[in-house]
């Protein structure tokens, strides 16, 4: 018993560390994200200075470069969108599962007790009646004792 309590607190100590890291990467992300963000901007303004400044070829060239890098950052923020929910669904069936799971066990438990209390109640009841009936044959033979003494 004891043994399981203390795995079971063991269990619960690194469920929580992992909640606390899986936290601090959220976190991190977000502000990276910030930073892209920030950064995007910056880079906006740095390259139509230098459009305007350069030739009409170069300006066509570094637009399509900045297309593609464009649709390159949505992809990947698409895919790890897709790839995050895809683990938080993946949690909840899984938590869905534990619950169950657990429900299970305590039913299971729950009727297990029952039982137990049943056949105890029965035991109890059966000795009850065996008791009842050995005070009732005592009684018997001493009151058939006592008539065979009066009777001689």
């Amino acid at each position: 018993m004891k043994k399981k309590k203390k795995k079971k607190k063991k269990k619960k100590k690194k469920e929580k560390k992992e909640k606390k890291k899986e936290k601090k990467e959220k976190k991190k992300e977000k502000k990276e994200k910030k930073k892209e963000k920030k950064g995007e901007k910056g880079e906006e303004g740095e390259e139509g200075e230098e459009g305007e400044e350069g030739e009409e070829g170069e300006k066509g060239e570094k637009g399509e470069k900045k297309e593609k890098k464009e649709k390159k950052e949505k992809k990947e923020k698409k895919e790890k969108k897709e790839k995050k929910e895809k683990e938080k669904k993946k949690e909840k069936k899984e938590k869905k599962k534990k619950k169950k799971k657990k429900k299970k066990k305590k039913k299971k438990k729950k009727k297990k007790k029952k039982k137990k209390k049943k056949k105890k109640k029965k035991k109890k009841k059966k000795k009850k009646k065996k008791k009842k009936k050995k005070n009732y044959d005592k009684t018997l033979s001493s009151r058939l004792r006592s008539e065979l003494k009066t009777a001689l």
